[in-house]
C-alpha cells in the first residue's frame, strides 16, 4: 500500500477478521517506516484521528505523541472524553492544550463565515505548530486521511474542481518538515469504522456523527459571543441526549443545534424575555450531496423544546429545519 491508488484487488474491510489482518500489516509498516523516531498527531477526537491514533499506539507505543487542541468550540464534554479514552485508558502520550480565549479573542466582532473559518483554521495550525516546535525528535506527522480525501486531491491534480485537499494539517511553517504517515488513506469512511472497532474503540466514538473542524465556530451564527457559545453547547448536549434516549442516534446521519445572532421576544417568570432561538437540524445522506430530514416523533421535538427553554439561559424559542440538500446545505455556514 505504498502509493496513493487502491489496487482494485483490495477486498473492503466488512469483518473482524479483515480489520484484524489490515492493523496487523499496517502495524508492521508502520513500524518499518518510522523506526525508533517520533510521530506526531493531531487528535481531535473524530473517527479518523481516533482511529489513527490507537493504530499508532498499538504499533509505536509512546513513540506517539498526540496534541489535543480545545479551540474552545467543541461540543459539550468532547476534550474531557478525548483526555479520559487516550490518556487515561490508552495511556497516550498527548498534550492538551486549551487555547479557548486564544480562538475566542480572536473570533471576537467576526460575523463573516468563510472569515471565521479562515480564523480557526489558521489559528489551529499556529498552535499545533507551537507545540511542535517543543519536541526534539519527531520526524513524521500522522494524519487520518482517508481515500475519498485523495480522491479529491487526485481530482485537484486533473485540473477538476475538488472540494478539499487531503492533508488533515495543511500550510504548515516551512521550519516544520515531516515525512507523512497515513495508514488510513486507502479506506473508506465504513471500513475505517470497522478497524476501529476492532482496535477497541468505543462504539460511540467509532459512529461519531460529522462534526465540521471549525466547530461550533460555524453553529454559533455571526459573530460569535461567549453567552450564545455556552447556549448553543448545552442546547446540543440536551439534543444529543435525547435523539440517544429516544433511539435516533444512529438512525439519524447528523443531527445539531445552530443558534443565530438574533432575538425575539418571549415570556419568563411572568416577564418579557428576549431569547435567541435554537434551530435544529438532523439530516440523512448516503453521499453528503444530497440530504433529506428526518421526520422526529412531535414527542421528542415537545421534550427537546421543553427541556431547552427551561434549562438553557438565553433561549427561549425552539425551531425545527426541514429544509433538504438541495436547496439549504447541511451547515447553515
Amino acid at each position: 500500500m505504498a502509493n496513493n491508488v487502491r489496487p482494485e484487488t483490495m477486498e473492503r474491510i466488512t469483518t473482524p477478521a479483515l480489520a484484524q489482518a489490515f492493523i496487523d500489516e499496517q502495524i508492521a509498516e508502520v513500524r518499518a517506516q518510522v523506526g525508533n523516531k517520533k510521530v506526531l498527531l493531531a487528535l481531535s477526537g473524530g473517527v479518523d484521528s481516533s482511529v489513527v491514533a490507537a493504530l499508532l499506539i498499538k504499533a509505536i507505543g509512546k513513540q506517539l505523541v498526540c496534541v489535543h487542541v480545545n479551540h474552545g468550540l467543541m461540543r459539550k464534554d468532547e476534550s474531557e472524553n478525548v483526555i479520559k479514552l487516550f490518556q487515561d485508558e490508552l495511556d497516550a502520550n498527548l498534550i492538551y492544550v486549551d487555547a479557548t480565549d486564544r480562538f475566542l479573542d480572536l473570533l471576537a466582532g467576526v460575523s463573516d463565515p468563510e472569515q471565521k473559518r479562515k480564523i480557526i483554521g489558521k489559528e489551529f495550525i499556529e498552535v499545533f505548530a507551537d507545540e511542535a516546535r517543543k519536541l526534539e525528535g519527531v520526524e513524521f506527522l500522522a494524519q487520518g486521511t482517508i481515500y475519498p480525501d485523495i480522491l479529491e486531491s487526485i481530482k485537484q491534480a486533473e485540473g477538476k474542481k475538488a472540494v478539499k485537499s487531503h492533508h488533515n494539517v495543511g500550510g504548515l511553517p516551512e521550519d516544520l518538515q515531516f515525512a507523512l504517515v497515513e495508514p488510513l488513506k486507502l479506506l473508506f469512511k465504513d471500513e475505517v469504522r470497522v478497524v476501529g472497532e476492532a482496535l477497541g474503540l468505543p462504539h460511540a466514538m467509532v459512529y461519531r456523527q460529522p462534526f465540521p473542524g471549525p466547530g461550533l465556530g460555524v453553529r454559533c451564527l455571526g459573530a460569535i459571543t461567549r453567552d450564545r457559545l455556552h447556549a448553543l453547547r448545552e442546547a446540543d448536549a440536551i439534543l444529543r441526549e435525547e435523539f440517544a434516549n429516544n433511539g435516533l442516534a444512529e438512525q439519524v446521519w447528523q443531527y445539531f443545534i445552530v443558534v443565530p445572532d438574533i432575538k425575539s421576544v418571549g415570556v419568563k417568570d411572568e416577564s418579557r424575555y428576549e431569547g435567541w432561538p435554537a434551530i435544529i437540524r438532523a439530516v440523512n445522506t448516503t453521499d453528503a450531496m444530497s440530504a433529506t430530514i428526518e421526520e422526529i416523533p412531535y414527542a421528542v421535538l415537545h421534550k427537546i423544546t421543553a427541556r431547552i427553554t427551561a434549562e438553557v439561559e438565553g433561549i427561549n424559542r425552539v425551531l425545527y429545519d426541514l429544509t433538504p440538500k438541495p436547496v439549504g446545505t447541511i451547515e447553515w455556514e
